[in-house]
Parts: structure tokens; sequence; C-alpha cells
């Protein structure tokens, strides 16, 4: 478990007073899928499992979104390959074991595209009526859903719809944002609390939207050369989709950073829908091929296949592939730690490593906590002001400090400042333990108890 996956599972065990009082503050983006969790954590409370079963649930619904996109626009065998080729990329298997609502969303997009293709082959109001439920449902998840409607737009305007189809997806898309709007504002006031963390996109972010967008591109161009089965139709659905709303995230966060790649998780079925109907095209060419020429090409692809993207997915199954691994902080914390030791955070945010393991936290005197994470309607609690955490300091003879590895910046706010000078004016290093992402320090009074 990451931290933010921490933050899913303690704020989902709040109960609903607290945790409305705390989508009032911060981290209303996020108020529906919290109380989805609630919900679930109230039926069966089965910890890491229970957690990430909705985003397993949800990507499997995502695929087979993906398979009836692709057999609906290029046929059966290309909606199952690329139904899977979706299951297996190394994105979506990241989000479909993390217990966050990015899978979730990428479920309720995909099924918004499919309804949309169905809403303008079919003049029956009850397809535009499953698109834009489902996809109010996607923004009310993440309101960074909302950018799925440009590309839907796109799609629209490159099929040169009928008048009437036209007007109604705009009814549809009138409609998502005007329920969409309440959430907007609220998450506008929060906005820098919710993404002051954010930089620009790196250049490696930048590179890595070309190279999957090029990669699409060349798919499509090639679909279109060979003329295979629904190739104008799925190329005019699947770019918009994986280029535009990544594309527009990430030229506004040039000025204002908003871009993260989960958050357009949805993309990667733009990406899964070309891929799969040109492995379909490529099966349905064997017959070209000796029978000898036939095997040694599939086992050559299995073989390209299975190098590529078993790394990576093995990399996304393991801690390092997160920024943290709160749950062996907490191990470490539990193996460490006395009862009634004192405990510091440093910086105070990384009080989450512990706040999902509460029968570690409550063994410990919290010296800095002022008001706790339910009662301050906030994500990790607040503090003390400087003076009363050095009084608490230097009324504690044992101190296990969660802290970032070395070399991170440190917070230069009084807090941090007078935690950090203190324990190195009284207190001398008894231990020190690095896990991934963090570092436990146990700290002594110097001259007063042994290590």
């Amino acid at each position: 478990m990451w931290r933010d996956e921490s933050v899913t599972y303690q704020v989902a065990h709040r109960s609903l007073d607290e945790l409305w009082g705390l989508l009032s503050q911060i981290d209303a983006v996020h108020g529906l899928y919290y109380l989805l969790m609630h919900a679930v954590f109230a039926v069966w409370d089965g910890g890491l499992l229970a957690l990430r079963l909705p985003s397993v649930a949800a990507t499997a619904l995502a695929a087979a979104g993906v398979g009836a996109i692709g057999t609906r626009l290029a046929g059966r065998r290309a909606g199952t390959l690329a139904g899977l080729v979706f299951a297996v990329l190394p994105l979506t298997q990241q989000y479909a074991q993390e217990g966050r609502s990015y899978a979730l969303v990428t479920a309720g997009v995909t099924w918004a595209a499919y309804f949309l293709l169905r809403a303008t082959a079919d003049s029956r109001a009850r397809w535009w009526t499953a698109y834009a439920l489902t996809l109010v449902l996607a923004s009310w998840l993440h309101e960074f859903a909302a950018p799925a409607l440009v590309a839907h737009g796109l799609t629209l305007w490159r099929s040169r719809p009928e008048r009437r189809d036209a007007w109604r997806w705009a009814i549809a898309a009138v409609a998502v944002g005007t329920s969409l709007l309440p959430l907007a504002v609220i998450s506008a006031g929060q906005a820098e609390a919710q993404l002051g963390w954010l930089g620009r996109p790196s250049l490696s972010a930048w590179l890595l939207f070309a190279g999957l967008s090029a990669a699409a591109v060349a798919l499509c161009r090639l679909l279109l050369r060979v003329g295979a089965p629904g190739a104008v139709p799925l190329t005019r659905l699947a770019l918009p989709l994986l280029i535009a709303p990544a594309g527009l995230l990430m030229t506004i966060s040039l000025i204002k950073p908003w871009y993260v790649d989960r958050y357009v998780l949805y993309g990667m079925t733009g990406l899964a829908l070309p891929a799969g109907t040109a492995l379909a095209w490529a099966i349905g060419q064997r017959h070209r091929l000796a029978p000898a020429a036939r095997m040694l090409t599939a086992c050559l692809l299995a073989g390209a296949a299975v190098a590529v993207l078993l790394p990576w997915s093995l990399l996304v199954r393991s801690p390092e592939s997160r920024k943290d691994d709160v749950v062996a902080v907490a191990r470490v914390v539990e193996r460490q730690a006395h009862k009634g030791d004192g405990v510091l955070f440093m910086p105070s945010r990384r009080r989450e490593w512990l706040l999902s393991h509460p029968g570690v936290y409550g063994r410990l005197d919290d010296l800095a906590l002022a008001e706790s994470p339910a009662v301050s309607r906030t994500l990790q609690g607040t503090e003390l002001k400087a003076a009363e955490i050095r009084r608490h300091i230097l009324a504690t003879d044992r101190i296990v400090t969660l802290q970032d590895p070395p070399g991170q910046p440190l917070d230069a706010v009084p807090e941090e400042e007078v935690k950090r000078r203190t324990l190195r004016a009284h207190f001398e290093v008894c231990e020190r333990t690095g896990v991934h992402g963090a570092q436990v320090v146990v700290y002594v009074r110097r001259g007063v108890i042994p290590c």
C-alpha cells in the first residue's frame, strides 16, 4: 500500500459525518469514490483485498468495454484482441491493482464511448441517455473524465454526423457539464491544496505521450492502408480518445499544472483498439505464409511481447513502482517502537504512513498533533505551534521519527525546523532503518537512556 491508497483506506473508514466534513475542506474531487469505498468497507472490511477489489472489477469492465467497441467497429476477433491488449498494458495493470478511482473512471469513459457509437447508429433516445449518465458518473468519480467530451466531439466532427445527432450530443455534453458544475466549483476552491504539489509535465512525460501517440497513429495508418475492417470509424474514435484529453491537460499544465498520466488513464482505450485490430488483421493474413514461417512468426511475436511486457508487469506489482510502501513503514515502526514512545512525522504529511495502521499508531504518543484528521476535517490532522512541539519533545526520552529518504528537500516552516533542531541538540540517533520511500529513525535522549 502506498500513500495515496492509505488515504483511501483511512478516509473510507471515517463516519459519514466525518467524511462530509473532510470533503468540504479538501478532496471533493474524490468524494463519490470515497463514499463508494465507505460502502464497500461497511459491507466487508477486507483490508487490502477489499480496497483494491473495485479497481480490479472496474478494469475487467473496462476491458469488456474495449472489446465491445472493437467488436462493433471491426469484428469479434479485433474486439477480443483489443480487450486483451488493453488488459496487458502496464499502465492498465498498475491501476487495476490500486485502491484509487482511476480504473473506475476508465470503465465509465470506455462504456460512454460504446454508448456514443450505439447512439449515433440508433435514433432511440435511450442510448444518448446511457451515454450522458455514464459520463456523468465517470466525471463525478473524477472530474478529469470530462475532457473525454472533447475527444467524443472530435470523433463526431470527423464522422460528419446528421444534424440531429450533433444536437443530441451537444445536449448530452451540456447535461454532463451542468451536473458537474457543483463539484467543479467546490474543487476549484480546493485546487491549491489538491494540486499544489504538481509540477509542469517533465520531458519524460512529453516523450511518453509523443511515443504512445505516434504508435497509435502508425497503427491507424496501417489499418487504413491495408483496408482493415472498421479502420475508418475506429481511427476516428481511438486517436482523439488517446491524444485529446492528455494533450489538453498537458498544454494547460504549461501554465497551471494539472496533468498526471493516471488522470487520463482512459486514453489507453485509444491505444488498445488499433493495436488489437492490427493483430486481428495480421492473423487474418496468416494464410499467406507457409506453415513453418507462420509458426516461426507467431513464436517471435509472442516472445517479443513477453520480453517487453513481462518486466513491466512484474515491476508494477512491486513496491518499487510506487513512491513509498506504507505497509513496510508500519512494520518497521511496530518492530522498533516501545509502547508509549513519542512519534514525530517529519514532515507532518507523513502521518499518513501510520493512519491506515491504527493498531501501530495507537501505541505511540504523537508529540506534534493538535487535532486528529477526523476532528480537524483534514487528511493528516493539524499540528501544534513550534514552541509547544519543542516542549513535548523535551518531555520525552525516546522518539520514533518517520522521515523522507536522505536527500529530499526539507520543509522550511517553524514547526518542522523546531523538530529537527531540538532532536539535534538533545537527542542522539539510536537506530536508522531505510524502507522504500522512507526512513524510520529512533532517537533517545542524550546521556539519559541507553540505545
